[in-house]
């Protein structure tokens, strides 16, 4: 399928690092301020922002497993596309009307865009560089999506300097563009659609394949319930890590310079050690899915002590450090696990699983969400961050039980050199 003819077409990895950068610059605009831009504007509290990442993840349910079937069976290109054109809609809208009802219509529509991007991403780049270069690329361009996400952090706080609903207007409209240069410069030349011998036909196969994948490979299983438990307590620290800074600690006298600047600091510093940490990755071979099994457990790890430190700190210095380690945590374990998992998905329904993987991801969001945002809300956000860092508890023995499965290759289905998949 061909969007413009005669269009020029970029190398398919220097693609996924444009995008990867130019994505990492508006994510770091907009979500710089964003939680400012609830607690401030919109009047929200602990309750009502993590509902708003409820209400996300709710429709992110429903949209997931559609968007990435037709990822499958249409095209991965036209949905990253859509999925970027759709996101900016919505963040234009969001920034617009600071309003909660309104934040939550956005979502819902931001939801859908993301559900397009889920899976799709990663399955078009393996298909068109192959399974054997995806991981370095994922490191990359981890590096630059922290390299960028740098510069969007300082653009960020220049342009709520004058106005706060600024960056994430300006965001949503760097989101559509991003969609259109796409739509000129990007390849699809290694995707081989399902065929479809009916009205649907290909549809309902690819859905069907995806499920039976599931069902007879145990390492697909516990990587599907491993995101419902990374879903569960990730959403509490997302949503709430800025309001525990308002409502926990003085931050310290920046002059003449607005208080929004701290969290620009925050993000900046988080993004400098994680350019470091993930430098390091290159060192792994990546290859070897007990290496990234290792490490991506000890990462995981780090993440739910970091997190407790963070919600016990009563120092305004240790929560800094306790949140620049939770930051860098994540940073090292997402590439670790992404890869993993998306080396043992097969090729034709990569799109698919990886989508019903991001939906066990939104159903733990679901779930924990409300009840970490409840403890924020009636008790404390100290209590809520603890709360969040045990609540990951389960998630590593799920990834214990990964890595054990990984010696038993008869058992998962999957040969010594499994095919492909990725985390959300």
């Amino acid at each position: 399928m061909r969007f413009l003819p005669g269009r020029r077409l970029m190398d398919p990895a220097a693609v996924y690092l444009l995008l990867t950068s130019v994505n990492a610059f508006r994510e770091r605009v907009i979500y710089t301020v964003l939680a400012v831009y609830y607690v401030t504007a919109a009047g929200l509290d602990p309750l009502q922002l993590v509902l708003v990442g409820t209400v996300l993840e709710a429709a992110y349910l429903l949209f997931e497993v559609p968007t990435g079937v037709i990822a499958d069976v249409y095209s991965r290109r036209l949905s990253i596309v859509l999925g970027y054109l759709v996101i900016g809609v919505a963040f234009v809208l969001e920034g617009s009307v600071a309003i909660f009802g309104v934040i939550l219509l956005a979502e819902v529509i931001r939801a859908a865009g993301e559900a397009c991007l889920s899976g799709a991403t990663q399955a078009w780049l393996a298909d068109e560089v192959g399974e054997e270069r995806i991981g370095p690329l994922f490191v990359r361009g981890a590096q630059l999506h922290r390299i960028f996400g740098l510069l969007g952090i300082g653009a960020s706080v220049l342009l709520a300097s004058i106005a706060l609903t600024l960056p994430i207007v300006l965001g949503g409209a760097l989101s559509i563009g991003l969609a259109v240069l796409l739509v000129i410069v990007m390849p699809e030349r290694g995707f081989r659609p399902v065929e479809r011998t009916g009205s649907g036909s290909g549809l309902f196969r690819t859905a069907a394949e995806g499920v039976r994948q599931l069902r007879q490979r145990p390492l697909l299983l516990v990587f599907l319930a491993f995101a419902a438990a990374v879903g569960a307590s990730s959403e509490g620290f997302d949503r709430l890590w800025e309001a525990h800074f308002l409502a926990s600690f003085v931050f310290p006298d920046l002059g003449a310079l607005e208080p929004v600047v701290w969290f620009g600091i925050l993000e900046a510093g988080a993004l400098l050690l994680g350019i470091l940490a993930v430098q390091a990755l290159t060192r792994l071979d990546l290859t070897d899915d007990r290496v990234l099994a290792r490490w991506g457990l000890l990462a995981h790890g780090g993440w739910l002590v970091a997190v407790c430190i963070f919600g016990l700190a009563t120092e305004f210095w240790l929560a800094v450090l306790a949140f620049w380690s939770a930051r860098v945590m994540k940073s090292v374990g997402g590439p670790l696990t992404g890869t993993w998992i998306t080396r043992s998905i097969p090729s034709q329904v990569r799109a698919t699983i990886l989508s019903t993987l991001g939906q066990g991801d939104a159903l733990g969001q679901m779930v924990g969400g409300p009840g970490i945002g409840a403890i924020g809300t009636w008790h404390s956000l100290r209590a809520a961050m603890v709360a969040t860092g045990v609540l990951h508890a389960p998630a590593l023995l799920l990834l214990t039980r990964a890595r054990r499965l990984l010696d038993e290759p008869a058992s998962t289905g999957t040969s010594a050199s499994p095919e492909g998949a990725i985390l959300p």
